[in-house]
């Protein structure tokens, strides 16, 4: 992996970065610091996770998810904190993640200081969304999200929804069962049921981008 230092000037070689680098989660706030255009993740073991871009057709659908989990979140008056797939959260296993989307109760992300949510939250998303690539290789891939969601769960998510457009699909991981996650075929809407009481999502817009 390779990052630029700030303010460099295009002429300079970027910075290498050992292969068995470790940093804590303050460190990495620093490298995203001093990195704004680079995406980056952390995981438990202080290993940086280079995101590429997604494609335009994954972008478009990301988009969609994010505006329908507004939208769902604004009209049923829901006490809810909606976060886009640029926020960064850490979580208390030390990683730092960023779902394509996620939900967070209003009482916790009231509850933490000004300080706090400028940063990284600390705190894990009460749900979490992601988009997995039509392809399943590097980290938007499915085997990667898969292990995202049980990394989610085991941090304290209550929920996940892992949607597979190009199958029209989703699997549903849930607190206490993320061993088994629930597939969903020809999913048209998905439905939070208690947890969430009122929040739906309507799965066409995604699905025809």
């Amino acid at each position: 992996m390779t990052l630029a230092p700030p303010g460099s000037p295009p002429a300079l070689q970027p910075l290498q970065l050992p292969w068995d680098l470790r940093l804590n989660a303050d460190q990495f706030e620093r490298v995203c610091e001093a990195n704004p255009d680079a995406v980056l993740e952390l995981s438990a073991d202080g290993h940086l996770i280079a995101m590429t871009p997604t494609g335009s057709e994954t972008g478009a659908r990301n988009q969609a998810l994010g505006a329908l989990l507004w939208l769902a979140v604004r009209r049923g008056e829901l006490p809810l904190q909606v976060f886009d797939s640029s926020s960064g959260f850490r979580l208390p296993d030390g990683s730092v993640l960023s779902p394509d989307a996620s939900l967070v109760r209003l009482e916790r992300w009231q509850a933490l200081t000004p300080e706090q949510r400028r940063t990284f939250a600390p705190l894990c998303p009460d749900l979490v969304v992601e988009l997995a690539s039509a392809s399943d290789e590097g980290p938007r891939g499915l085997t990667a999200l898969r292990r995202k969601m049980d990394a989610y769960l085991a941090n304290g998510a209550q929920l996940g929804w892992l949607l597979l457009p190009e199958e029209r699909a989703v699997e549903t991981w849930r607190a206490g069962a993320a061993a088994n996650p629930e597939r969903l075929d020809n999913a048209t809407s998905l439905d939070s049921g208690e947890l969430f009481h009122g929040l739906t999502l309507d799965l066409a817009p995604i699905w025809e981008v």
